[in-house]
């Protein structure tokens, strides 16, 4: 139950990270305390301690429902009244209407309909996915925040005013949350996801009325000035501006009675969408709201081709599937429309005319959606993939590197990047993530590694060759880089290094104020808007006193925070998402994200990159899927993320602390899955929900790594299973998809997707799983325990040591006694083509162990990626080691790509691997 609240002090429930969900938990609890107080009543049995209880848990909500237009003060009223009149069968009704109506989201539909209150039935539909013969039953609905110092008792005329301005042909429908401080304003930005717009007049006072200790802290760090020292003047530019770093997806509008025109023109305005000079054109004001809110609801791909599907269309081109007639007449395959439905066949076509643009050429609809993308994700440009982000991360690569190039870069990141290595003829230099061998995988690459790859190009005079960074971020396992950080020392070395990160797993980021943090976009933005500030010239200057010119052999520099020129640093960073993997988008729905200060010199390989790994025949429901996830994630991205963020912390907590799963089953923490050498927070669990959200921003920004919690690292190691056997296990028994494993563990994520429901689920087949263990230990008595344990030992012990990438053949560097070890990984890999070049040896064969003590030395043909744990750990042109060759013989996985055991480990024959020039190039 809620704590009671008394006045002057406000605090959340303590059941959830998500504010919004921690709210909608507090009125299910309403509804429940409700429910028993009627039956109480109904029976003759004392109620005391069930008013009590009921009155305390509205006291608790009062607060946060104040940021919310629904339920209200009017049904608040009416739920206090029944609770003094001790209507105990009134009371449960309301509540559980209003909780109804919460849960169901039927409260938008009755105020779209001019109604509003949970007097509406709540039907079961509210709850399914619509079908393709429902017409929508209602407009979209959204809340407006109104900062302003008028009387708070004048807020429910405010609202009628609002309500007064509707038209029946607006698009939209929406209600008024008035605030009246600064720090309010803060609070319902973070309390209410259905705000879409926010209105900020003059006058308003700074601190709230409430104390609000449960998110002090939070509001305390997001001011970036000293209010008593600030012109109350201010406080509206200033609001708008921290208000958009929490939530950048809001329009805010100012409306003032001082000097418009000058405050227009102040570069603080530039987070405003329009200024209006008080109350004279309120009607535009309502206007230029749904036009906002329009502008992002806005889909002009996805709206083009359903018009396109309701044209009686003659179709003489390729396709026969277009329009569905082959199917739909078929005697053999009309289960595939019916399956399917008409309206995938009618939005069928391989045309790029009649408004349906072309993926490769955009000039209409496709364009437009593509900026829209950009905008979205903070970007200068988007580009839609429609095969993946493998394909996206070779159109980057392709379009910057050219033969010769070196790229600094993780040897664990997808096969799609080394293959680009192979397909642009740059040379990888391979950097080691921090091992993590007890779970038989890899963490993140160190910023010292980085540094020190760069300073020893430098020292021996191929810094100029390094064109690239290329780093994952997050990691599948979910290391989240600190990419400003990165940017900004490498950059101190090289100041023209381009930058890709690879975030296929964290295109849902931007849509949190956390996880925004860690993104390359946010980080490009603040990166170069701090090498243009004149406080970061000061700074430059002094730390250029105390460094001087970065000599290499410098041993301070690898611990020193190095910080680029600003007169010669320039920021040029691409990310790739796979949206289809955390967004409403169709599976290989994939986006390529660019903030390149010097994309004008590159544009041209990039589009010959991107015309040469793009398809003439692009699935038209994979880039109308991309324009709908992007117009989703800006309207309801916020709520949504933050949901999957709580559901994660949730399962944490519960299989962590659960007296039985977690005898068997636990969640790793960010202390076992991050050194403490590289989290100077101190953060070290993610269990303790009491001020964790004031803790994680506190880490995710200053710590070199950080731990993405929707990303779970579930050991069952402990439980007697291989993460390949588990996974297999809750597949076929229990019907639990899971994505990657380990020797011991698997991985769980949460995404937008996912509801209490899948929570509870995990939660109890991990708690059935554990009885079955504990009931099999029982009955098999002491030789099963034995048995057991011998397995866990196994699993958990006798692990094998993880190999690092050795080096490449000297056939294939430019200078084998080079301190750097790059190498032409793409000779390496178009010598195996040629057969007679090539030999195969049995990984079991004493001919390995002989050669890797006398030579000749072994030299990988293939890349031999084992899943897991899902990286390369031969690439083309690499020495075999014995580390590597005890690693595989340890393994006891069957995918293993690149590698056959019939036939055993392809080799480059010991002939073929003269020094370079003595063979045929490709």
């Amino acid at each position: 139950m809620t704590d009671h609240i008394g006045s002057g002090s406000s605090q959340f429930p303590k059941q959830g990270f998500s504010i919004p969900d921690s709210r909608h938990d507090g009125w299910a609890q309403i509804a429940v305390v409700g429910r028993a107080w009627a039956a109480a009543a109904a029976r003759g049995e004392n109620t005391d301690h069930l008013v009590t209880e009921a009155g305390a848990a509205l006291t608790a909500l009062e607060p946060l429902d104040g940021f919310c237009a629904f339920p209200g003060p009017q049904l608040q009223r009416a739920l206090r009244d029944q609770l003094r009149e001790n209507d105990a069968t009134a009371f449960a009704h309301l509540a559980q209407r209003i909780n109804a109506a919460l849960s169901s989201g039927s409260f938008r539909y009755e105020a779209a309909s001019g109604e509003p209150g949970p007097e509406t039935e709540v039907q079961l539909a509210d709850y399914l996915p619509p079908s393709a013969e429902t017409e929508e039953r209602h407009r979209p609905y959204f809340e407006v925040l109104s900062v302003t110092a008028i009387d708070p008792a004048r807020y429910e005329q405010a609202r009628q005013e609002i309500r007064r301005l509707r038209r029946v042909d607006d698009p939209f429908v929406y209600e008024l949350v008035p605030v009246g401080s600064f720090e309010d304003a803060i609070v319902a930005v973070l309390v209410n996801p259905e705000l879409q717009a926010i209105v900020i007049g003059d006058g308003f006072g700074f601190h709230s009325q409430r104390e609000w200790p449960a998110l002090r802290e939070e509001l305390d760090r997001a001011v970036p000035f000293d209010p008593a020292a600030t012109d109350v003047r201010e406080y509206g530019l200033r609001l708008g501006r921290v208000l958009k770093a929490i939530r950048p997806e809001l329009d805010i509008y100012m409306l003032t009675e001082r000097g418009a025109e000058s405050l227009a023109g102040q570069p603080e305005a530039a987070w405003l969408r329009r200024i209006f000079y008080g109350i004279e054109e309120l009607m535009e004001l309502h206007l230029a709201i749904l036009d906002g809110v329009g502008e992002r609801y806005e889909t002009p791909y996805f709206s083009n081709l359903k018009h396109y599907s309701q044209k009686p269309i003659g179709t003489f081109h390729a396709l026969p599937v277009a329009r569905g007639k082959s199917i739909f007449r078929s005697h053999w395959i009309r289960d595939m429309g019916h399956f399917y439905g008409t309206n995938l066949f009618l939005a069928e076509s391989s045309a790029t005319t009649g408004g349906l643009d072309s993926l490769l050429e955009p000039t209409g609809t496709i364009k437009r959606a593509q900026e829209l993308a950009a905008r979205a994700f903070n970007a200068d440009r988007a580009y839609f993939v429609t095969n993946g982000t493998s394909t996206s991360n070779k159109i980057v690569l392709q379009a910057l590197l050219a033969p010769g190039d070196i790229v600094l870069i993780d040897r664990n990141c997808h096969k799609s990047h080394h293959y680009a290595m192979v397909l642009s003829g740059a040379q990888p230099l391979y950097l080691e993530a921090y091992p993590m061998t007890a779970y038989s995988m890899y963490g993140a690459v160190p910023l010292r590694s980085i540094k020190q790859a760069l300073l020893s190009l430098k020292a021996e005079g191929k810094l100029h060759r390094a064109k690239l960074v290329d780093l994952t971020n997050c990691t599948f396992d979910g290391h989240m880089y600190n990419p400003q950080r990165v940017m900004e020392e490498c950059l101190a070395i090289k100041p023209d290094l381009v930058f890709l990160w690879d975030e296929a797993w964290f295109g849902f980021a931007r849509f949190s104020p956390f996880h925004r943090l860690r993104t390359a976009m946010h980080a490009a933005e603040r990166l170069s808007a701090r090498l243009r500030s004149a406080d970061y010239r000061e700074e430059y200057r002094a730390f250029r006193a105390q460094a001087g010119e970065l000599d290499p052999a410098d041993p301070r520099l690898l611990d020193m925070r190095l910080l680029p020129d600003p007169e010669l640093a320039r920021v040029r960073v691409y990310a790739t998402q796979s949206t289809h993997k955390s967004m409403s988008a169709l599976r290989q729905g994939s986006m390529v994200l660019v903030r390149d200060e010097d994309f004008g010199v590159v544009h041209g390989a990039f589009e010959e990159a991107y015309f040469t790994h793009t398809s003439t025949s692009p699935n038209l429901q994979i880039i109308a899927s991309l324009d709908l996830a992007r117009r989703q994630m800006e309207l309801e991205g916020y709520e949504l993320v933050i949901r999957a963020t709580d559901l994660a912390l949730r399962i944490r907590r519960h299989v962590n602390t659960h007296p039985l799963i977690s005898r068997y089953f636990r969640v790793l923490t960010p202390a076992e899955m991050v050194p403490a050498e590289y989290r100077e927070s101190g953060l070290a669990d993610y269990g303790d929900v009491e001020g964790m959200r004031a803790r994680i921003l506190d880490a995710w920004r200053r710590d070199e790594f950080a731990l993405d919690p929707t990303r779970l690292t579930l050991v069952c190691g402990t439980a007697g299973y291989d993460g390949t056997a588990f996974k297999g296990l809750l597949a076929e028994r229990y019907d639990i998809q899971i994505n990657k494993t380990s020797r011991n563990s698997i991985l769980v994520q949460t995404n937008i997707n996912n509801t209490r429901s899948d929570v509870a689920h995990i939660i109890k087949v991990l708690a059935d799983i554990a009885r079955r263990i504990e009931e099999e230990l029982r009955q098999g008595g002491e030789a099963a325990r034995a048995e057991f344990a011998a397995r866990v030992k196994t699993l958990m012990e006798d692990v094998p040591d993880l190999p690092n990438f050795s080096r490449f053949h000297a056939g294939f560097r430019d200078d084998p006694k080079s301190a750097t070890a790059e190498g032409h990984m793409r000779e390496a890999f178009f010598t195996a083509y040629r057969p007679e070049d090539c030999e195969f040896v049995p990984l079991a064969a004493k001919e390995i162990d002989q050669r890797l003590k006398k030579g000749p030395e072994m030299v990988a043909a293939d890349f031999v990626i084992p899943y897991p744990p899902g990286f390369p750990i031969m690439v083309p042109g690499q020495v075999i080691t014995a580390d590597t060759i005890g690693f595989m013989r340890k393994l006891d996985v069957k995918e293993i790509h690149g590698y056959h055991a019939a036939q055993g480990l392809r080799l480059l024959k010991p002939a073929s691997l003269g020094g370079r020039g003595k063979r045929p190039r490709r």
